[in-house]
């Protein structure tokens, strides 16, 4: 058994769709189960969608149609005869949308999200299923929600990984070419629940370990994994060979690698994943599996941008000790601040943070009650892993360095 996982990009019009059909034709979909997201930007389309269910009811059908549009171009490029079961199919979810918006008492933002944003994966994996069977690659489509089992944390469920167990186990035909949607899963009232960031590898790694596969390979645009972030730095290298554990340290850092999340039932079960170029399949890609080295053995870098400094020492010169960090945390906390660096000295403590939730002056507001508080926004931070001094010098050239942390194998820079 083998699980491939398509994103959006591999889906993103009809060409795309032509090339995931071939790809499967060149590499073997024998015993295969592919896992696919919403096709292209889809999943921003919804989220306007979502956008002005709350806030602009007047372009809220405006916005339903961009989406339905760019959908029935790829259909008319893919399937000439308009009377194809696909089209009604594509239509029936549709008409579901308009159902829910219709009847939807909710008035809870992240419910309604997910009741909305899954129909990108619902109506991408509709399409490529009837295109497979349209060109006889003959397939059995899969509603992932009723594999898939969570709780009711709405944009970020956690499986009931007994209950996921034991519908895959007993509702699974190995035999043939599966397809399915990534993200999604359902509550014990089976609604519909998404998984959180990297959602759709995620999945593929519920159904490899449910159903004991032999790898998992994640289909990308790019050749593999890369030492760095070829937006940002120059001259980046595949990583032919990554360890679980390293591919998470990198992930922990911010690397766009894999999730952690999507890592830990794979090395429950010491099932290598892939990650490949849909461009050029038969290339090796990366391999990140059990007790690995990585291969080449050189830096890795990590920028995360936007990032925001808060430096704190107490009003009278007295330490901070534990009582203070525990405080600190607790506000941290609070405010849902999510925290990269800390650094602390006997009368200072500085920590490194990401201000998703845009509640920064709210925490500030709070520290500035107890502390003396420095801050600096739209700060930098990068990491390395494995770092020499060249790596290090390589970051830190033209910048202003506010905060530097070395550690045996790591090194993190905070600088304008």
């Amino acid at each position: 058994m083998q699980v491939y996982k398509f994103g959006g990009a591999s889906v993103k019009d009809a060409s795309g769709v032509k090339n995931v059909a071939a790809l499967l034709q060149k590499v073997g979909h024998k015993n295969t189960l592919i896992v696919v997201s919403a096709m292209g930007k889809t999943t921003n389309a919804l989220e306007l969608v979502i956008k002005n269910y709350f806030e602009n009811k007047t372009e809220l059908q405006s916005s339903l149609q961009e989406v339905k549009k760019y959908h029935n171009e790829i259909l008319l490029d893919l399937f000439e005869n308009e009377n194809h079961i696909v089209y009604k199919k594509v239509a029936l979810f549709f008409d579901e949308l308009n159902n829910f918006f219709n009847t939807n008492k909710s008035p809870d933002y992240n419910f309604v999200y997910d009741q909305i944003i899954g129909y990108g994966e619902l109506i991408s994996t509709v399409i490529i299923s009837e295109y497979l069977n349209f060109i006889g690659l003959k397939n059995n489509w899969i509603d992932v929600r009723e594999h898939i089992k969570t709780d009711t944390y709405y944009r970020s469920a956690n499986i009931n990984w007994e209950e996921t167990q034991q519908r895959i186990s007993t509702n699974f035909n190995k035999t043939v070419l599966n397809i399915t949607q990534g993200f999604l899963g359902s509550d014990p009232n089976n609604f519909t629940t998404t998984l959180g960031r990297e959602g759709s590898d995620y999945t593929a790694a519920i159904y490899a370990y449910c159903l004991n596969a032999d790898s998992v390979t994640i289909w990308k645009d790019v050749p593999g994994v890369l030492n760095a972030d070829p937006r940002y730095f120059e001259n980046a290298q595949l990583l032919n060979k990554i360890s679980y554990r390293e591919a998470i340290e990198l992930a922990f850092y911010g690397a766009s690698v894999i999730h952690p999340k999507t890592l830990q039932p794979l090395q429950g079960k010491e099932i290598p994943l892939y990650v490949k170029s849909f461009l050029n399949p038969e290339a090796p890609g990366t391999r990140i599996g059990k007790n690995i080295t990585l291969e080449p053995m050189v830096p890795c870098f990590i920028v995360k941008k936007n990032q925001v400094l808060i430096s704190l020492s107490s009003l009278d010169f007295s330490y901070i000790v534990e009582e203070n960090i525990s405080e600190i945390f607790n506000l941290l906390h609070l405010y849902k601040m999510k925290v990269d660096v800390i650094q602390n000295s006997a009368i200072s403590f500085s920590v490194c943070v990401d201000n998703i939730y845009d509640n920064l002056d709210k925490l500030l507001h709070h520290l500035k009650a107890k502390f003396k508080v420095t801050c600096h926004e739209n700060v930098s931070l990068y990491t390395i892993r494995h770092y020499n001094q060249n790596a290090i010098n390589q970051i830190e050239e033209g910048k202003t360095v506010l905060l530097k942390q070395l550690t045996q194998e790591t090194v993190q820079v905070v600088s304008k």
